[in-house]
């Protein structure tokens, strides 16, 4: 016969695992509770349970397996709550409110994604940076969709609203022309001033309409602030907060990506605060239709944090989570997500009609009254006071935001970012990317050494042999020398370095070997990290299978992070398929849409090897589709060489633009793809590749990539002394100059071909033959390409052999007599 104690832990611990199903979490009263026969009884212990856990306030947390954290949960849920400061709870939830319905009033049919239904989230948001300041919080990142950024930018960035209205009369439209966002995703900084008297800088990440996909992005950035303040005090004082959809927490597969990187060392900023704003619907559609499951958070369990869920009109309620979330958040360093379940008082924005679809539903949003209401009524508080001010306040900052000559820009960047610029390109931006013979030596020596007793494999140790002998320039150095030595040096000039992809430490092509393994320990030993100087880290990580929110994330540091050399590496070049919403959202536009400038680096492994359709091309042609106002670089390096240069160009100088990297495979050891130490220690990046075997050609080909050394093996091969071949090694920004010096060479020249691995409707045709044509003056540009296809590649080796072949023979045949 169990004990009273014991018959009370078993009736505490059902509610502990299944009360948060049956809490009262819906401010309209419509969603259904479930009950448990877990959950039923009339006992004292089932009473007192009961209070604790299905109130205004759920808690899933029986997930965690660490004890200690869920005896750390269920003890602040089984304890009294403080009482808060209502007065400045009543004032912030009616401001919050006030303001929203003042713009509906004041500039009719305007866009906006109302808050309205869930403006407790700006007390909740109070709460929370109040708790994180008491925490030695400095610095808050927030990222967030569309719906109630206004708002937040207003009440808790905390710019005046003046500068929101200035959006609304759009004035000086001329100065976005093709470019600009709308106001509703564009970013803020500002001060929040917390009763202790500290001050946190609020910094609203900008984003697009693609919801989740700045998750990723705004732990990237913090992550960033972080490693500049160091450890332990980084993760203490910079926050990242991210507000969601039901909809899109649910549905969207990089929010997923996010919470798994959270635990990860190469991603770990010591928790990311997770906040639904659920209006329980998604545009149109109802939970049933959005998720399998009761709750749209369910998606987070697969990760040991806890889930609090809250009714958005007990604002007493709102305040405590926020205070239990960011204490937990400081004591474990582990994310949290707080489920805010409120409703939507519109349509999925102010000009759709949401009684088409969902009729009972907004009638009984129609008659259920606003929630600074329902609270002032239930603490006996006069709000009309507060109203009347809040009124007032708008309406002179409506005429102030008359007066403004252009939309005020709401951020300040930080100071980290002064020496660095965007813009169109000028070839003064240029520096120098030559390295002395001695360096090259000199890293050589270190990146080839391991420490005294460690157990090399015998066919890595054979591979350093090799570096150490091409570091002296006793052999070519092939491409993974290249990128070491070009790693190395700039450690060694101060410039910090981070690499993350799939594989990365190894390499994908067992080429880069950044880590060396202990074969009988499996220790591991990264010789570049002893090479930083002056303050400049090194980190290189493999990364979880993923390639959207490790982009997104590497994105974001490269944001934070400008003077350090930042490098995403794909598996295969076609898996940035998967991270396409951030290189169409962010990297390729970010500079257009916001001002926002990022030195990242992809690298793409790209090349036609006959091992089929996927993973022969990283789509070449879908970043040229992208490129325009020298939004950013696209390079092809032909040799090893090119390659050392052009990460070092993108490191030393201040011209800050993502670069886009199509890397060799079959080239990576190849001899012609090899250069000798010489071109380390003179040259410089070349965007095209002279030829210097062939003068006064009568043809010329082009062509990026692996096409160009089987080109010239078949031009030896046949004896052919009449035909130039360059290397167009950067398609963009397209180099105007460059090439046409290169054809001032071949003044004989009757003809000019691009030969091209890819399919006609593939690669980089579209691109370049319009200019070419318009730089060839006259002179015939005819074209040699597979024909065009649906997929890359075809899934015959021995098909892909023929192809290659006969792209050569049309290559040195076509357009001839």
């Amino acid at each position: 016969m169990p004990t009273l104690t014991e018959q009370r832990e078993q009736v505490f611990d059902s509610f502990r695992k299944w009360g948060y199903l049956a809490a009262d979490l819906d401010p309209l009263g419509l969603a259904r509770r479930i009950s448990l026969p877990e959950l039923e009884g009339d006992s004292e212990e089932h009473h007192a349970a009961r209070s604790f856990y299905c109130g205004t306030i759920g808690a899933e947390f029986s997930h965690i397996v660490d004890a200690a954290r869920r005896r750390w949960i269920q003890e602040r849920m089984e304890a009294p709550p403080h009482a808060p400061d209502r007065a400045h709870l009543l004032e912030r939830l009616a401001s919050a409110d006030i303001f929203e319905q003042f713009i509906q009033a004041r500039y009719p049919g305007a866009k906006r994604f109302s808050l309205e239904g869930s403006t407790s989230l700006i007390p909740f948001l109070d709460e929370t940076l109040e708790a994180a300041a008491g925490f030695g919080g400095r610095q808050v990142i927030i990222g967030m969709s569309h719906r109630g950024r206004l708002n937040v930018i207003r009440h808790t960035v905390g710019r005046q609203a003046a500068e929101i209205f200035a959006g609304f009369e759009d004035v000086d439209p001329r100065s976005v022309l093709g470019a600009g966002d709308v106001k509703y995703h564009r970013g803020a900084t500002g001060e929040y001033r917390a009763r202790n008297g500290s001050d946190l800088h609020i910094h609203l990440v900008s984003n697009p309409s693609h919801l989740e996909f700045v998750d990723p992005v705004v732990v990237g950035r913090a992550y960033a602030k972080q490693l500049r303040l160091g450890s332990p005090q980084g993760k203490q004082q910079v926050w990242p907060i991210v507000l969601h959809g039901d909809g899109a927490f649910a549905g969207q597969g990089v929010l997923a990506e996010t919470l798994n990187m959270g635990s990860l060392r190469a991603y770990s900023v010591g928790g990311t605060l997770h906040v639904i704003v659920n209006n329980l619907i998604a545009f149109t559609t109802l939970p049933e239709d959005l998720q399998a499951s009761p709750f749209a958070s369910d998606v987070a369990r697969r990760a040991p944090i806890p889930i609090f869920h809250v009714n958005g009109e007990d604002v007493d309620a709102v305040a405590r989570v926020a205070q239990m979330a960011a204490e937990y958040r400081a004591t474990f360093a582990s994310d949290v997500v707080v489920d805010l379940v409120g409703y939507r008082r519109h349509g999925h924005s102010e000009v759709d009609d949401p009684t088409i679809t969902q009729p009972v539903l907004y009638r009984h949003i129609k008659e259920h009254p606003v929630a600074w209401k329902i609270y002032a009524e239930r603490c006996g508080l006069d709000a009309e006071p507060v109203v009347k001010r809040v009124r007032e306040e708008l309406s002179a900052q409506q005429k102030e935001a008359g007066k403004f000559a252009k939309i005020p820009s709401m951020r300040q960047l930080p100071a980290y970012w002064g020496p660095f610029f965007g813009g169109r390109y000028k070839p003064e931006f240029e520096a120098p990317t030559p390295v002395a013979a001695e360096e090259l030596r000199a890293v050589g020596e270190l990146l080839t050494q391991a420490p005294a007793g460690f157990h090399v494999h015998a066919k890595v140790k054979k591979l350093l042999d090799q570096r150490l002998e091409m570091s002296r320039g006793q052999r070519p150095v092939d491409y993974g020398m290249a990128e070491a030595m070009a790693f190395a040096t700039l450690l060694r000039q101060g410039v910090p370095l981070r690499l993350s992809g799939q594989d990365s430490r190894r390499g994908t092509f067992n080429q880069r070997h950044a880590a060396l393994v202990d074969t009988e320990t499996e220790e591991q030993y990264l010789p570049l990290e002893r090479m930083g100087s002056a303050g400049a880290w090194c980190e290189i990580f493999n990364s979880p299978l993923s390639e959207a929110a490790v982009l997104g994330f590497e994105y974001g540091v490269s944001r934070d992070y400008p003077e350090a050399l930042v490098l995403w590496e794909a598996q295969f070049g076609d898996f940035a398929n998967g991270a396409q919403v951030v290189i169409d959202q962010f990297i390729a536009a970010g500079e257009d849409k916001w001002g926002l400038l990022s030195g990242l680096v992809m690298l793409l492994p790209h090349g036609y090897e006959g091992q089929g359709p996927e993973h022969s091309s990283a789509r070449i042609e879908r970043f040229l589709h992208l490129a325009a106002r020298d939004n950013f670089q696209i390079c092809q390096p032909s040799d090893a060489a090119q390659y050392f240069h052009l990460l070092r160009r993108q490191a030393l100088r201040k011209w800050r633009k993502p670069l886009v990297v199509f890397t060799p495979k079959s080239m990576l050891r190849h001899p012609d793809a090899s250069s000798p130490i010489e071109a380390f220690t003179r040259a410089h990046f070349r965007p095209v590749q002279r030829d210097h075997e062939v003068a006064n050609a009568s043809r010329i080909l082009i062509c990026t990539g692996k096409i160009g050394h089987e080109l010239r093996a078949e031009r030896k091969r046949i004896g052919d002394t009449t035909t130039a071949i360059l290397f167009l090694d950067q398609m963009y920004p397209f180099p105007e100059q460059d090439l046409t010096e290169a054809f001032a060479q071949h003044p004989a020249a009757r003809e000019v071909v691009w030969v091209q691995e890819e399919p006609a409707n593939m690669g980089a045709l579209f691109f370049v033959l319009p200019r070419i044509e318009r730089l060839a003056r006259g002179v015939a540009v005819l074209s040699v390409k597979r024909s065009a296809s649906a997929t890359p590649a075809t899934g015959s080796a021995k098909a892909h052999e023929m192809e290659q072949q006969t792209l050569l023979t049309l290559a040195f045949s076509l357009g001839k007599d």
